[in-house]
């Protein structure tokens, strides 16, 4: 990015001469040379002494830096003078474009770079938004688990919200958010009594990665809340512009979100190839649960499938997710129940049967601990 050229932004670098007394000072004009730029590499320069450089035809920009590492690049309008021990390099900006230089001693050869593209362009973009919505759950909700090519952002909005992908479970809270990779499983559920309210948006991007965002947990900043909030009423508003505005705001969200991945962590990490053995351990067994739900399950079946040991399964279970194995086979049970209340096809005795459940009183008992309510109360709520 080019930058102006003025005595605060160049200070680092050397002076800009007030305009109305742009020109040389101690040295003779007749000793300033005149420079050819070319559209290739560029030559770097060291000044040996202060080095006074001005536009001469065309239009041209001035790339300055302390030690070859990051250079900055300045729209050359008016004159400057360089410190002695500062690199530079002149290129032109459109066009030919020539430059006047002058110097006690004449500043030195250390090199050629390119001067590479001038423009900024963007970090990362959001190629598509696939789904946006504001979701509204009832008390202990429990989603199953799913996985799908496209990245997924999780925000809370009220109450709270588990998390779970990759064997690790996430207790969102109201302000959190978590965003989960493409083709990374995961699920949610909320404690009993809990009624999440909570934003889900799925897309698709290109550019920077995000790996660094997937599956962490952020107190979102302040300016993410807000540029949530204006998403979602441009999602009402939904005139001609509104979608190029929603895509906009993503864009700048991930990337206030890869800003703040920079900061220290706030627990400490085990190794990195222990944590995948044990996430991809319960990953596989959330997945053959899910896959497998109206089936007679059990923990040892579940190890097995998994080729661990069911002590060491439900230790993996405590120590993750705070919920043993054998509860959670219970919980997902329960979520399929409902989906099935709602869709009226079978009757509860039924349903208590395709479940693997030994009776109908068991399942209706363990119905209404899970939710407060009985599968009746349930079904005319929903229908």
């Amino acid at each position: 990015m080019i930058r102006n050229l003025n005595q605060v932004t160049f200070r680092d670098f050397g002076t800009v001469p007030p305009e109305r007394t742009q020109g040389l000072r101690d040295l003779d004009k007749s000793a300033a040379s005149t420079w050819q730029l070319p559209h290739a590499e560029a030559e770097v320069y060291r000044a040996r002494t202060q080095t006074w450089i001005c536009c001469g035809s065309g239009t041209s920009v001035l790339s300055v830096s302390l030690d070859d590492g990051q250079y900055q690049d300045y729209y050359l309008d008016k004159s400057a003078w360089i410190k002695p021990g500062v690199l530079f390099t002149l290129s032109p900006f459109l066009g030919e474009a020539s430059v006047l230089v002058a110097a006690e001693e004449p500043p030195e050869k250390v090199g050629r770079r390119s001067s590479g593209d001038l423009r900024v362009n963007p970090q990362i973009q959001v190629e598509g938004i696939y789904t946006f919505f504001y979701q509204e759950k009832e008390q202990g909700f429990l989603f199953p688990g799913e996985a799908h090519p496209m990245a997924e952002l999780t925000y809370v909005d009220q109450g709270s919200l588990h998390s779970v992908a990759d064997g690790q479970d996430l207790l969102l809270k109201q302000g959190d958010l978590v965003i989960y990779g493409p083709g990374q499983w995961h699920m949610q559920y909320a404690d009993i009594g809990v009624a999440p309210r909570f934003v889900t948006l799925s897309f698709v991007s290109k550019g920077a990665e995000i790996s660094p965002l997937m599956n962490r947990k952020f107190t979102a900043p302040q300016q993410v809340t807000m540029l949530l909030k204006n998403m979602l009423q441009e999602q009402e508003r939904m005139d001609a512009y509104s979608k190029g505005v929603i895509l906009a705001q993503l864009n700048l969200l991930l990337l206030l979100l890869l800003r703040e991945s920079d900061a220290p962590k706030d627990r400490k990490l085990q190794t990195a190839s222990a944590v995948h053995s044990e996430n991809e351990i319960i990953r596989q067994a959330q997945q053959y649960i899910s896959a497998n739900i109206r089936q007679k399950l059990s923990v040892p079946l579940v190890a097995r499938q998994v080729d661990v040991s069911p002590s060491y399964l439900t230790a993996l279970f405590h120590k993750n997710l705070q919920i043993s194995p054998g509860e959670y086979i219970r919980r997902i049970k329960l979520q399929e129940s409902k989906q099935m209340i709602r869709e009226n096809n079978l009757n509860f005795t039924q349903i208590a049967a395709e479940l693997q459940y030994s009776t109908v009183h068991h399942f209706s008992r363990q119905f209404k601990e899970k939710f407060g309510i009985t599968p009746t109360e349930y079904a005319k709520s929903v229908r």
